[in-house]
């Protein structure tokens, strides 16, 4: 299983995915995608079929595969998780074999709890560490009752649960 996103490397993370998949094709490798973060602006209004299959087609080119195992919203908009409109595209582009499977990945557990409220979501992706625990309470066992998978986003904390940081460690001026 590898997550990405359309903007990592702004479609390099998905190319370097497809050379690993035709390198490999005896395995099954599931592949998750994010899509929404290209837009200049956040709005509802930017999750429209237009967008959605227009950044869906770029990552099947970019990943080289005739479907997209998972695709995921990507911290969309706050009005994004109560439109019924852009969960019914995502069901229209599992209709067209464009997605297998959708998700949304948020930033909160508000924002998990108004994406479960639609029926065909499969999986949530939620910031989950020793640092913020707060989904295990609030998030877990509604997804569990929805068979709703769960992704874990910095699971590491952004490095500082690797052991590679210390009370000395330096960062370059700009980070």
């Amino acid at each position: 299983f590898i997550d990405t996103a359309d903007v990592y490397g702004m479609g390099r993370s998905e190319k370097l995915i497809a050379r690993l998949l035709r390198e490999r094709p005896r395995d099954r490798i599931w592949v998750a995608t994010k899509a929404g973060r290209k837009l200049p602006e956040q709005t509802l209004a930017g999750y429209s079929m237009t967008n959605l299959v227009a950044w869906v087609e770029e990552s099947l080119t970019n990943l080289d595969v005739e479907a997209i195992d998972l695709l995921q919203l990507h911290c969309p908009h706050p009005a994004v998780f109560d439109s019924a409109e852009v969960f019914g595209i995502l069901d229209d582009l599992v209709a067209m074999g464009k997605i297998r499977y959708y998700g949304v990945s948020v930033e909160t557990v508000d924002e998990a709890r108004r994406a479960m409220v639609h029926p065909n979501v499969q999986s949530i992706q939620i910031i989950f560490n020793p640092f913020r625990i707060k989904p295990a309470s609030a998030v877990l066992e509604l997804a569990e009752s929805k068979e709703i998978g769960i992704l874990a986003r910095v699971p590491l904390a952004s490095g500082l649960l690797t052991g590679k940081l210390s009370a000395s460690s330096t960062f370059h001026k700009e980070d």
